[in-house]
Protein backbone atom coordinates (compact mmCIF):
# COMPACT_ATOMS: atom_id res chain seq x y z
CA UNK A 1 0.00 0.00 0.00
CA UNK A 2 1.27 3.30 -0.97
CA UNK A 3 1.94 6.17 1.48
CA UNK A 4 -1.10 8.06 -0.51
CA UNK A 5 -3.50 5.22 0.00
CA UNK A 6 -2.97 4.89 3.13
CA UNK A 7 -3.19 8.55 4.14
CA UNK A 8 -6.94 8.63 1.85
CA UNK A 9 -7.65 5.42 3.98
CA UNK A 10 -7.30 6.87 7.32
CA UNK A 11 -9.09 10.39 5.88
CA UNK A 12 -12.14 8.05 4.65
CA UNK A 13 -12.22 6.52 8.14
CA UNK A 14 -12.20 9.57 10.11
CA UNK A 15 -14.68 11.13 8.01
CA UNK A 16 -16.97 8.00 9.05
CA UNK A 17 -16.30 7.83 12.53
CA UNK A 18 -18.55 10.27 14.50
CA UNK A 19 -17.84 13.39 16.38
CA UNK A 20 -19.95 12.67 19.65
CA UNK A 21 -23.42 14.19 19.44
CA UNK A 22 -24.53 17.48 17.77
CA UNK A 23 -25.03 20.20 20.09
CA UNK A 24 -28.63 20.82 21.39
CA UNK A 25 -30.95 22.73 19.27
CA UNK A 26 -30.88 26.81 19.96
CA UNK A 27 -34.86 28.04 19.84
CA UNK A 28 -36.46 31.21 21.04
CA UNK A 29 -36.18 31.09 25.07
CA UNK A 30 -39.81 30.79 26.32
CA UNK A 31 -39.37 28.91 30.06
CA UNK A 32 -39.04 30.81 33.46
CA UNK A 33 -36.15 29.17 35.03
CA UNK A 34 -34.21 29.95 38.47
CA UNK A 35 -30.25 29.06 37.80
CA UNK A 36 -27.65 29.35 40.43
CA UNK A 37 -25.54 30.52 37.75
CA UNK A 38 -25.83 31.66 34.18
CA UNK A 39 -22.57 31.22 32.36
CA UNK A 40 -21.41 31.70 28.17
CA UNK A 41 -21.78 28.35 26.31
CA UNK A 42 -17.62 28.77 25.94
CA UNK A 43 -16.84 28.59 29.60
CA UNK A 44 -14.96 25.92 31.57
CA UNK A 45 -18.03 25.53 33.67
CA UNK A 46 -20.60 24.87 30.77
CA UNK A 47 -18.07 22.70 29.26
CA UNK A 48 -17.99 20.37 32.38
CA UNK A 49 -21.54 20.45 32.98
CA UNK A 50 -22.11 19.55 29.02
CA UNK A 51 -19.31 17.18 28.93
CA UNK A 52 -21.13 15.04 32.35
CA UNK A 53 -24.46 14.90 30.33
CA UNK A 54 -23.07 14.05 26.34
CA UNK A 55 -23.32 17.45 24.94
CA UNK A 56 -21.55 19.40 22.58
CA UNK A 57 -21.80 23.28 23.09
CA UNK A 58 -19.17 23.91 20.63
CA UNK A 59 -19.96 27.11 18.67
CA UNK A 60 -23.52 27.73 20.22
CA UNK A 61 -22.47 31.19 21.76
CA UNK A 62 -25.00 31.69 23.31
CA UNK A 63 -25.75 31.99 27.64
CA UNK A 64 -26.40 28.58 29.64
CA UNK A 65 -28.48 28.53 33.05
CA UNK A 66 -26.22 26.12 35.36
CA UNK A 67 -28.53 24.09 38.38
CA UNK A 68 -31.80 25.32 36.96
CA UNK A 69 -35.25 24.94 38.39
CA UNK A 70 -38.56 25.68 36.65
CA UNK A 71 -40.71 29.44 38.27
CA UNK A 72 -43.82 28.04 37.53
CA UNK A 73 -45.57 30.66 40.18
CA UNK A 74 -45.32 34.85 39.09
CA UNK A 75 -43.70 36.56 41.88
CA UNK A 76 -41.51 33.76 43.07
CA UNK A 77 -38.76 34.31 45.19
CA UNK A 78 -35.95 32.76 43.20
CA UNK A 79 -33.04 33.74 45.35
CA UNK A 80 -30.59 33.02 42.55
CA UNK A 81 -30.21 34.43 38.50
CA UNK A 82 -34.01 34.39 37.16
CA UNK A 83 -33.79 34.03 33.16
CA UNK A 84 -35.97 32.52 30.69
CA UNK A 85 -34.46 29.73 28.69
CA UNK A 86 -35.05 27.21 26.09
CA UNK A 87 -37.08 24.40 27.99
CA UNK A 88 -34.42 22.08 29.37
CA UNK A 89 -34.72 18.52 28.16
CA UNK A 90 -36.04 16.42 31.14
CA UNK A 91 -32.40 14.10 30.55
CA UNK A 92 -30.51 16.70 31.67
CA UNK A 93 -32.05 16.78 35.33
CA UNK A 94 -32.11 20.16 35.61
CA UNK A 95 -28.41 20.46 35.22
CA UNK A 96 -28.32 22.93 32.01
CA UNK A 97 -30.65 25.09 30.35
CA UNK A 98 -29.59 27.17 26.83
CA UNK A 99 -30.44 30.25 25.64
CA UNK A 100 -30.63 32.28 28.56
CA UNK A 101 -31.85 35.80 28.82
CA UNK A 102 -32.05 37.15 32.60
CA UNK A 103 -35.11 38.67 33.34
CA UNK A 104 -36.84 40.71 36.19
CA UNK A 105 -39.79 39.25 37.72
Amino acid sequence: MSPLSSLLSIAVLAAAIPNGTPPPPVTPPTSPQCCNSVVPSSSTAASAVAALLGLDLTGLGVLVGLSCSPITVVGNNCGSTTVTCDAPEEEWGGLIAINCIPITL
